[in-house]
């Protein structure tokens, strides 16, 4: 197996979990009431998770002087975090997790199109080539195969 192939399984295992993740969220919120409830409820239980990981494996605290060294607006990947768990837990019970995910993989297609074209947020320029522009539309036109059948 060589070093892609590492990473691309992480990427199927991570996209994989998201509906797990959903409907867990979705379950919760039939006993805890808000959306945004479950959402801290997740996080709390995330932030748990990744300290008893960090701990085990024994990563070291990043130093103050190199946290120090970071512009603001790095830190705001979790409340984009916070954003995308409540959506889930918000439109599910109404449009069910497969439109909710469908749509979800569309806006993070459309997006992460533009960031790779333009290298945004320091990632590797990956022009946005006829074939990524149509993978991206493939995307778009089975969200919208789903939305329909969900009529």
């Amino acid at each position: 197996m060589n070093g892609r192939t590492i990473y691309l399984l992480a990427a199927l295992v991570g996209g994989a979990i998201l509906p797990v993740q959903v409907a867990l969220n979705t379950l919760l919120r039939r006993y805890v009431g808000e959306p945004m409830q479950v959402t801290f409820i997740s996080y709390l239980a995330g932030t748990l998770a990744s300290l008893a990981i960090c701990l085990v494996a024994q990563y070291p605290i990043p130093a103050a002087a190199v946290l120090s060294q970071t512009s603001w607006w790095m830190w705001i990947g979790g409340c984009l975090g916070t954003l995308y768990v409540w959506s889930t837990i918000f439109a599910t019970p109404k449009i069910g997790a497969s439109l909710a995910l469908a749509l979800t993989i569309a806006g993070q297609m459309i997006a992460a199109l533009f960031l790779d074209h333009y290298g945004a947020l320091g990632l590797t320029k990956f022009a946005a080539s006829p074939t990524r522009i149509a993978g991206v539309v493939f995307v778009v036109l089975g969200v919208s195969l789903v939305a329909y059948a969900k009529r």
